[in-house]
């Protein structure tokens, strides 16, 4: 087996050499960082003796043709290939278990596992509670080697704003370390072998839309490719927890489905505000039990309507009865909202605009109590769809449950009217005329 490291760009060197606890390898397209990734792993492999790494991408697809087929080619003779657990075992002991992240849920298959290197590729394809869930599994009693996790990305995607905070921004929370996060910018022209093999890929960089280039070419991470509510920030959205006065309209919307049923309160201030004050959100749950706990939660709250969408009432072929009928035979009458999802999601672009909001400043009509975490992880993550862009991709699926509630909840309530008071004038004129 022969790799070559003589042609080695200056940020894949610095990646090799990094001993940063968390080193990130991102920005542009065609910087060299997929060939920097799996040959840095496969020189660990072949250095320590024992070592487990743990190479993961989102999709079995993107894995199989980024990684496992270049590097049965590349450890041929060198590392045994088992297909079915796509793992490569070395002489000295080590492997390196190629994984798959398709659905939030198979991040568990690797709880319990040790693993003294982990490379997540194309990081920002990952959530942050993925990343978060892998660190308590990078750890190595056996080779010696110093834990170590390694990323490499590109700007967009769902993982975007947690890489942009901790590598890109710095932004720390809690107890995480500055000194464990390290940043490398790949740049397209570093990657000397593509300049010279494929010159035309860089004009195919260079000719897309300004907001694609600004992140594909220049690997600009100001530009959040796909992302839908660009609108979000959690400084204007985002409120403290305060006791809802008890004159403000009270409503709540689920979605629901077996994979997770997820309900948001919402209250109306009397100038049409919306404070979104709770969130249930909670997997496999039937339909009684998902009746109960709501009703539950709302203790005894003044709750004018609770909203779902129109295919609550379709009925099932089997038992001729449609989810929304279960709902009320287990005391939880639901209220019809349209499903026109493009509309749905606008509309809740225009609640998330800052306008002045009848306090004289300018706030969005939006806000959501920072108790609702659910809520405020998944909206800023929610992105274009690839095939019509006005509406939101329905991927990953797990994080659009706590979102199209809220779109209900907002499409459901009934519309806000300023009561105008009579002007002076009219008033006086009033007053005359009934004396005169």
């Amino acid at each position: 087996m022969e790799i070559d490291l003589t042609r080695m760009s200056e940020p894949q060197r610095e990646f090799f050499l990094s001993d940063a606890k968390y080193t990130c390898y991102g920005g542009a397209r065609g910087g060299g960082k997929s060939w920097g990734m799996r040959t840095l792993l496969v020189l660990n492999a072949l250095k320590y003796t024992g070592l487990n790494i743990l190479l993961l991408r989102r999709t079995l697809p993107e894995l199989r043709e980024n990684h496992i087929v270049p590097m049965r080619a590349m450890l041929h003779g060198v590392a045994k290939y088992n297909a079915t657990e796509k793992t490569f075992t070395f002489p000295n002991g080590s492997r390196i278990v190629a994984g798959y992240l398709a659905h939030e849920g198979d991040i568990l298959q690797y709880q319990g596992q040790e693993y003294g290197i982990i490379g997540m590729e194309e990081a920002t394809h990952f959530t942050e509670e993925q990343m978060q869930l892998l660190i308590p599994c990078n750890r190595d009693t056996r080779s010696g080697r110093k834990p170590r996790m390694y990323f490499t990305c590109n700007p967009g995607g769902v993982g975007h704003s947690w890489v942009k905070r901790l590598f890109v921004d710095g932004q720390y929370e809690g107890k995480e370390n500055p000194a464990n996060y390290k940043f490398i910018r790949a740049r397209v022209y570093d990657n000397a072998p593509l300049m010279e093999a494929n010159p035309e890929y860089v004009d195919a960089l260079e000719g897309l839309p300004d907001d694609l280039r600004r992140a594909y070419l220049d690997g600009d991470w100001d530009v959040f490719v796909g992302q839908y509510f660009t609108e979000f920030r959690r400084e204007l959205h985002v409120c403290e927890p305060f006791e809802i006065p008890a004159h403000w309209s009270r409503f709540r919307a689920l979605d629901y489905g077996l994979d997770m049923l997820a309900v948001v309160w919402g209250a109306f201030d009397e100038f049409g505000n919306a404070y979104i004050y709770r969130e249930l959100c909670k997997p496999d749950v039937v339909i009684a039990d998902a009746a109960r706990m709501i009703l539950d939660a709302s203790a005894n709250e003044p709750i004018l309507n609770t909203f779902a969408p129109a295919d609550m009432w379709a009925r099932n072929r089997a038992t001729g009865r449609g989810q929304a009928e279960m709902f009320a035979d287990a005391g939880l009458i639901l209220t019809q909202v349209r499903n026109s999802r493009i509309d749905g999601w606008l509309s809740l672009k225009d609640w998330m605009r800052p306008i002045d909001n009848g306090t004289g400043e300018k706030r969005p009509r939006l806000q959501i109590f920072s108790t609702c975490r659910r809520l405020i992880h998944d909206l800023p993550l929610l992105q274009h769809d690839e095939h019509n862009p006005t509406d939101v991709s329905t991927q990953p699926h797990d994080i659009t449950h706590a979102p199209d509630s809220l779109r209900y909840l907002l499409d459901g309530r009934p519309q806000h009217r300023v009561i105008v008071p009579q002007e002076y004038d009219s008033q006086i004129d009033s007053f005359l005329d009934y004396g005169g």
